[in-house]
């Protein structure tokens, strides 16, 4: 990329009117997920709400409400008739997916609406790989929307994460979306990364989308900022030298844009097409919520 010129991408709105981020503020998010409206913390609504306190407690068919003295876990109330699980559909001229909605005691409900913007760059780049069916591997995958992009794009996919249940609901996703053959393991990001490059085995492509803290399967503990450079110079030593993908995104208060583009091009060979800069949403009134930083590019020698 050329030098000091960032980005902020508003996610594609490619929902069909299945997502909508409603209202924002009081630190707080007002969302529409297909039929169902949620109501959650988000730390960095920091301004006020546009509308007022009845219509979001009329409208809110959950509302998350945190425990006293945690970060994230708390309690659903929940309206009658709203159902354990539901489905919601993504459609672009490249990719038809389908996502798993259901209320987790951590705030989520499986789907990161803003993240439509890096599947769009994944399906512009997979195709433009050389290498006949190439190796994806999605790190701190989650409920895996990375996955099911690079797999709809015909890529080897292998989608890594700690947490057991949250592979299930992955693959339920897969499953939905009439996918099949991604590769799930249950395991800590940074010791699969070392594994891999003690074997010598390569990807041409790598995802990293690490929360701020985390677990491993065995108590391995992960500290952001603490770990971050060691994965990255890690994730290097798995990168196909002659082409990949590298698609990092951060979401922590205490990262810019800046701080990812400094760690990255510290690291790697970055080619002048990279692009770096935030995510947000827009909600009803072109309040800008900011939902994580990323840097991402393809490269080939």
């Amino acid at each position: 990329m050329k030098k000091d010129q960032f980005i902020t991408i508003d996610s594609p709105q490619f929902w069909n009117k299945k997502y909508e981020l409603i209202d924002s503020g009081g630190f707080e998010k007002l969302e529409q997920f297909g039929e169902f409206c949620v109501r959650r913390p988000e730390p960095q609504a920091l301004w006020t709400k546009s509308l007022s306190e009845d219509f979001w407690a009329v409208t809110a068919d959950a509302h998350f409400k945190k425990e006293k003295g945690s970060i994230e876990r708390g309690t659903w109330e929940i309206k009658k008739g709203v159902p354990e699980k539901w489905f919601l559909s993504y459609q672009s001229p490249s990719l038809e997916l389908q996502f798993k909605i259901s209320l987790s005691s951590f705030k989520h409900v499986g789907l990161f609406p803003e993240q439509a913007s890096n599947w769009e760059f994944l399906a512009e780049k997979i195709p433009l790989l050389k290498t006949p069916k190439p190796k994806l591997l999605n790190l701190f995958a989650y409920t895996g929307g990375a996955s099911l992009v690079c797999r709809q794009m015909g890529a080897d996919v292998t989608h890594v994460d700690s947490v057991k249940p949250v592979l299930s609901w992955a693959r339920e996703n897969m499953e939905v979306s009439k996918l099949d053959s991604i590769r799930w393991m249950a395991e800590d990001a940074l010791k699969f990364v070392k594994r891999e490059a003690r074997r010598g085995n390569f990807y041409q492509g790598v995802l990293l989308d690490p929360p701020a803290y985390g677990r491993g399967p065995e108590g391995e503990k992960w500290v952001l900022e603490e770990q971050i450079d060691d994965m990255l110079r890690s994730v290097k030593e798995i990168l196909d030298p002659k082409e990949h993908i590298l698609l990092t995104n951060v979401y922590s208060l205490g990262f810019s844009t800046l701080v990812v583009e400094n760690l990255v091009n510290g690291i790697f060979n970055v080619p002048e097409n990279a692009e770096s800069g935030e995510l947000y949403l827009n909600d009803g009134y072109d309040k800008k919520l900011p939902l994580g930083v990323f840097h991402r590019y393809l490269y080939q020698a």
